[in-house]
């Protein structure tokens, strides 16, 4: 499973806009149809269990493990 530090590293190379930044990085990314995707990034260091983070692929960043590992 990826680490939080790698969810980040993708999102900034995927081309997402951090729009905000407290405790939790959150970025969002508008798609050419005008879908916008968010997510929150903790800003742990840890890796991000098995469930979690499927649910992450799937419904914020809409992508699969290939995608995001071929990114990072």
């Amino acid at each position: 499973m990826p680490s939080w530090k790698e969810l980040r590293r993708y999102c900034e190379r995927d081309g997402w806009e951090c729009y905000k930044s407290t405790d939790h990085d959150f970025y969002r990314k508008v798609l050419p149809d005008g879908t916008v995707l968010r997510t929150k990034v903790s800003r742990g260091h840890g890796q991000i269990n098995g469930r979690l983070w499927q649910e992450i692929l799937r419904r914020q960043l809409k992508t699969t493990q290939e995608h995001f590992n071929k990114i990072i």
